[in-house]
């Protein structure tokens, strides 16, 4: 992949160089003063009603209840009836390989991308993580969102993943360019050659993908310990999908920091969340992705919400509601395995964050048509108030704990002095139900409002 490296640094210098020529908007100078909002800070404080925010610079510099003196100049909002959260950080999804019905390195453009990172932002999702699935131009993308450069949901990314030959990531669904060390000598080059375009994780496949692949398919121990030990070397964190408790435990010895998808064939055990906790490794339970690989068999509440169909690509919502594909569900073999999965991902969750391991939000969104980017995100709270969490609680793993897992939680993920002024507006109270996130009236982002929310632009 040396020619990818080399093709992709070029790429990133020339975007760059050419976006930064055009300059940033003079709104975002522009002080402004939100009155009478109910604040949910990701902090996992409570509510609080009737409170001004000053915004300054794209970021916040007051927040207080009652009345302030309004600037000279300044712009005065009434957001009596509103409640602000702060937008939402998804710490595993996908970009660019989904388009339409279909997922394929060939859909993987510059606007692909960029159209999908408006729709996070437009589902209020300041900010991803894409697990190691881009294409050579997408470091250049990502290097350009992370400037400032391009609208919508900010990019963080694994670049490219590690995974096995003619096994997990399936090449067929778009995962072309992941490494597949066959030696421990061949993975540690592997990272090597990765380092230098400084991906913000980096990305293992562990897993048989619901016994689909034989034993000798899976990842080998010596290899995803070389690909750690390497990628530690470079200050750079391991993040796995992983699917079972005897993976987990390997994976932890040999010195694994994020959990990319919950343990589902059993409950965890006490050694493992002590070691979990002591060890500092964070945890994505994805919970949505167990949800949506078989809930289409039949018709889930949400599957008439226009936000679940605004959420889709062209032709997905008459895919997932004709009478072939739930035939498909119900007589695939896999579906009994994928309906057990979620209960016991939904205890597993509960149990970690009780135990307090650092629990992010994140959906696999844009890995298949069938995990709707923007979504997603608001069912994942959703179940993890069915887990047993108060909203409150889900609400600051999809905020705060989010900037925490990427590092950059002085910056983002609450509504607190000194931060970003990223934020959702929403009609509706979501600690009396969480399914009221998706109420959005509004989204900003460095202060300005980018987005009326989702149906504005994606009415099907």
């Amino acid at each position: 992949m040396k020619t990818a490296f080399f093709t992709t640094a070029f790429l990133a210098i020339t975007i760059l160089a050419s976006a930064r020529q055009t300059p940033a908007p003079a709104s975002a100078q522009q002080v402004t003063v939100l009155t009478n909002a109910t604040i949910i800070d990701g902090t996992g404080s409570n509510a609080q009603p009737h409170m001004t925010v000053v915004i300054d610079g794209g970021r916040i510099i007051r927040i207080v209840p009652g009345k302030v003196v309004i600037r000279q100049g300044a712009v005065q909002i009434d957001m009596t009836g509103k409640y602000l959260m702060p937008s939402i950080i998804d710490c595993h999804t996908h970009v660019g390989n989904l388009k339409g019905t279909t997922t394929s390195g060939e859909n993987y453009t510059p606007e692909n991308v960029r159209r999908q990172l408006q729709k996070f932002q437009d589902f209020g999702i300041a900010t991803i993580l894409s697990m190691g699935t881009e294409q050579p131009i997408g470091v250049a993308i990502r290097d350009s969102s992370k400037a400032g450069l391009i609208p919508g949901a900010t990019l963080y990314s694994a670049i490219y993943g590690f995974g096995v030959k003619g096994a997990m990531p399936p090449e067929s669904a778009g995962f072309t360019h992941i490494y597949r060390p066959e030696t421990p000598e061949e993975a540690t080059k592997d990272v090597q050659e990765l380092a230098p375009l400084h991906p913000d994780v980096i990305k293992m496949w562990v897993d048989d993908f619901y016994g689909q692949y034989r034993q000798d398919q899976i990842m080998r121990p010596e290899i995803y310990t070389a690909i750690i030990k390497e990628a530690h070397a470079h200050g750079i964190r391991a993040a796995a999908h992983l699917y079972y408790l005897s993976d987990a435990h390997r994976l932890v010895d040999a010195g694994l920091d994020i959990m990319a998808h919950s343990i589902r064939d059993a409950e965890i055990d006490d050694t493992l969340v002590a070691e979990m906790k002591r060890r500092h490794i964070a945890y994505i339970p994805t919970l949505s992705l167990d949800e949506f690989a078989f809930a289409y068999e039949d018709d889930p509440v949400w599957l008439t919400d226009p936000r679940f169909k605004a959420s889709l690509e062209p032709g997905v919502y008459d895919m997932v509601t004709s009478a072939a594909y739930k035939e498909k569900i119900s007589k695939s073999t896999v579906t009994p395995q994928e309906k057990m999965a979620l209960p016991i991902a939904l205890k597993n969750l509960l149990t970690l964050y009780r135990a307090g391991v650092l629990i992010a939000l994140g959906t696999d969104a844009g890995a298949s048509p069938i995990r709707a980017q923007g979504f997603s995100e608001h069912m994942e709270m959703a179940l993890m108030v069915r887990a047993g969490l108060t909203p409150l609680e889900a609400i600051r793993i999809a905020t705060l704990n989010g900037a925490r897992l990427l590092g950059i939680e002085t910056d983002q993920g609450s509504l607190e002095k000194g931060k970003k002024a990223d934020f959702i507006v929403l009609d509706k109270d979501p600690l009396t139900d969480i399914h009221n996130t998706l109420s959005i009236d509004a989204v900003w982002k460095d202060g300005i409002k980018v987005s009326d929310g989702p149906l504005t632009h994606y009415q099907q």
